[in-house]
């Protein structure tokens, strides 16, 4: 039986894990220590990833090491090298610019954990930049990795934040934050095409084996070679398409869905200007840098698409010794994820409208919601999460859910409609109880708005972070009631319209 004992950070065992593939692939990166750090949030579900005793966190020893002022022994600190498009642009070369990676961990089941540090210091990758990370951004970081852990969204994890009152020059003066997220892997697009556009291709290889060798193991088995990568993209398609339906389910927009913010695993990766929909426009831009829409809400199934196409590209040595025959092979690879997201797509909106065995047919009922949500503003959440309270049988209870809805009368006939489908089905997805519980399941009650985040926040910053641990411990169970803390399902106020944020973010 696997030993499930709480570790102390002496006991914590460090393996290089990336930093193994060696300085073609990043550059070894000690961390700049801060002035004066100290503990801001802690979440002991991530720690417990790690197998990590909660009490640790109270020791100076914590704050010292997860704000980069103290190396572990046997630690590897380790900033990745990447390139990238942004906003359909090749960048060129980018990497960690201010992310340092101590090294990996093992839990009790064998599962590496990389620990990373966001905001320690300067790399080779930072250009001209501090290194650093200010409050405001972190908070932000922080609290959305345990909002998508609760939605059930794969996603990059938090463990802590440490502050400092360093000062941080941004557009203006910010405090400085460092935080401690963890990831099996940190592993982007963006990796694969750094060696592709540099025609370093004998690098490609040892690259995705290492990814095979350590996240695949239904790839793993197979023969080293070209069907061996073949395989391992499937996968990734596969794992990109159910990703981008579970952001489109619940309404979260990203915001900079560059290459390399893409995860080779099918994680979220890189919060910045992200944002979860208030009332419901398919054409939501959440980034106010993104000014021609590149990543607008309703783009983001086609733009990982692209993305995905660009890591095709890169590996495209990997994928046949002819060239044009990998061209070939890559094109058919893609073909498969606009099929992929689709049913996921279908699968996770009929499962939100209650039904039990949603078909392409529903699509039409889906779309006919999503319009009267548009036309009249409705909020996203909200109108979700009240249709489970009506009744299948009975118009007794469509009140709650035609309260979120200006046309009232429209939306009724949709109703009618969506009963009589909910009668349709072989099984009793008409049954009241069973259904509404289903749903819930499904439909949050809370997500992480930009106003609730911002107020976090300014409490925050003005020393008080207690409500970045309240919106944690909601946000671990958007699913529940929680009536003690109803006023967070409320819709907002209308001074979340101006909250802006962007790339800074």
């Amino acid at each position: 039986m696997a030993n499930t004992a709480r570790k102390s950070l002496d006991d914590l065992a460090w393996e290089p894990g990336f930093a193994a593939l060696g300085k073609d692939y990043g550059s070894p990166q000690q961390p700049t220590p801060i002035e004066a750090p100290r503990l801001l949030a802690f979440n002991k579900n991530a720690a417990a990833l790690l197998g990590l005793d909660p009490a640790e966190a109270q020791k100076p020893e914590f704050v010292a090491l997860f704000s980069g002022n103290a190396v572990p022994a046997g630690a590897h600190p380790f900033s990745q090298l990447y390139a990238g498009h942004q906003f359909g642009a090749w960048a060129g070369q980018l990497g960690d610019g201010r992310a340092i990676s101590l090294g990996q961990l093992r839990n009790a089941h064998g599962e590496p954990w990389d620990v990373q540090l966001k905001g320690a210091g300067a790399t080779p990758y930072s250009r001209f930049a501090d290194g650093r990370a200010v409050l405001r951004s972190t908070v932000r970081e922080y609290l959305a990795s345990i909002a998508m852990v609760g939605l059930g969204i794969p996603t990059t994890r938090a463990l802590c934040i440490t502050g400092s009152d360093a000062p941080v020059y941004r557009e203006t003066v910010e405090t400085a934050a460092i935080l401690t997220r963890l990831a099996p892997s940190y592993v982007r697009f963006g990796n694969f095409e750094m060696f592709f556009y540099n025609r370093r291709f004998e690098l490609l290889g040892p690259l995705a084996d290492h990814v095979i060798d350590t996240h695949f193991p239904q790839v793993h088995a197979h023969a080293p070679g070209a069907q061996r990568y073949r395989a391992w993209i499937v996968e990734v398609i596969r794992l990109t398409a159910e990703l981008i339906a579970d952001w489109q389910a619940v309404g979260f927009c990203h915001g900079v869905m560059n290459t390399d913010n893409m995860s080779i695993l099918g994680l979220t990766l890189d919060y910045g200007p992200y944002g979860f929909l208030d009332h419901y426009d398919p054409e939501w831009i959440c980034n106010h840098t993104d000014s021609a829409g590149r990543y607008a809400y309703n783009q983001q199934p086609d733009v990982a698409l692209w993305n995905l196409g660009r890591l095709v590209q890169a590996i495209l040595p990997l994928l046949s010794d002819e060239p044009e025959a990998a061209v070939s092979i890559g094109q058919d690879l893609l073909a498969a994820y606009r099929e992929q997201f689709d049913a996921a797509y279908l699968g996770k909106m009929g499962a939100k409208l209650g039904l039990l065995h949603p078909e392409p047919k529903d699509h039409k009922l889906i779309d006919s919601l999503l319009g009267h949500m548009a036309r009249d503003a409705s909020d996203f959440t909200r109108c979700f999460r009240a249709l489970a309270s009506v009744s299948a049988e009975n118009n007794h209870s469509d009140g709650v859910f035609l309260d979120e809805f200006k046309d009232r009368e429209a939306v009724s006939v949709w109703l009618d409609q969506w009963r009589q489908r909910l009668h349709s089905e072989a099984e009793d997805a008409a049954n009241d109880t069973t259904r509404r519980s289903a749903m819930n399941a499904v439909n949050p009650k809370y997500v992480l708005r930009n106003y609730l985040a911002q107020a976090a926040i300014e409490q925050a910053q003005a020393g008080d972070n207690s409500e970045i641990e309240r919106l944690g411990r909601i946000l671990s169970a958007p699913y529940d009631e929680q009536p003690e803390f109803e006023r967070y399902a409320r819709l907002p106020p209308a001074s979340a319209a101006l909250i802006s944020v962007s790339c800074s973010s």
